[in-house]
């Protein structure tokens, strides 16, 4: 079966915002969400869309990978979570990539998990913190943590669709349909706008059979659900990393970074992002 890999190049907005808000999830670790987070965020900057990365990890790679060290703020997302004396616009961080802003994480927000239970609301606290700042932009992201805990939970809840990076593996495929039940359950009860946008196949390896069985297996089982473009494997990704750059920037002539831009212009298209 043929697939359209060539998306048309975003249009020029005249305006920005209001933003179309986006929750990355996968409740299993490694199959390269943060990387899409970082990577796709920047290649929607390139595109003029102004984009606020949303850092819910409490690892905080997110805010690592473009450059903040999360460890030695002040203010992070989970005082906007905790306190309702803090503008969420204070705690905003710009980056040196033009239209890309961060909500930066560290370990405090592993603590909110718990001290949330407590609250009324308590999986509404994120959308409650975005909804001053939604204005400002065309597209916020959200990199969750690998769970489907309570903050993934408000991830959702503060969302307007899901993107899925899945490792083209097979441990990585067998946990989609318990996520896309919790996407569904939180459609049903607390957010019924969300939507699940597309699944987007990582670290895909075209050298192995593996790969490519996964990948067909899970287009039999979503269709268009899944996105035409994939992301290779490589060693440009984790390198990018320790440089703390985006690979757009990093070697912006790699495959690994056309392979993003190309996903950016798949979503535009496809109504993801604006």
């Amino acid at each position: 079966m043929a697939y359209v890999t060539d998306f048309p190049v975003p249009a020029p907005l005249s305006s920005h915002g209001p933003a179309r808000i986006v929750a990355l999830c996968n409740q299993k670790g490694g199959v390269g969400k943060t990387t899409t987070s970082i990577n796709l965020a920047a290649a929607l900057a390139e595109y003029g869309r102004k984009v606020l990365l949303v850092d819910f990890d409490p690892q905080g790679a997110a805010s690592a990978g473009l450059g903040i060290s999360s460890h030695d703020l002040d203010t992070t997302v989970y005082d906007l979570l905790m306190r309702s004396d803090i503008a969420t616009r204070d705690v905003i961080m710009e980056t040196e990539f033009e239209f890309l802003d961060v909500l930066p994480a560290n370990i405090d927000l592993s603590a909110a998990e718990v001290q949330l239970v407590s609250e009324v609301a308590r999986e509404s606290a994120l959308a409650r913190a975005l909804r001053s700042v939604e204005d400002d932009y065309d597209v916020i992201l959200i990199d969750c943590q690998p769970s489907l805990g309570l903050l993934t939970v408000n991830a959702l809840v503060a969302a307007h669709g899901v993107l899925i990076p899945l490792a083209s593996e097979y441990f990585a495929m067998r946990g989609v349909a318990l996520l896309v039940d919790t996407v569904t359950k939180v459609q049903d009860r607390l957010n019924p706008r969300l939507t699940m946008d597309a699944i987007i196949p990582t670290m895909y390896d075209a050298r192995t059979l593996h790969s490519q069985e996964v990948v067909e297996r899970v287009r039999e089982a979503f269709g268009d659900q899944v996105t035409q473009t994939m992301i290779h494997r490589t060693v440009k990704f984790p390198d990018a990393s320790v440089a703390s750059e985006p690979i757009t920037t990093f070697a912006p002539n790699h495959a690994g970074a056309t392979a993003y831009r190309q996903l950016a212009c798949e979503l535009v298209a496809r109504g993801v992002a604006a």
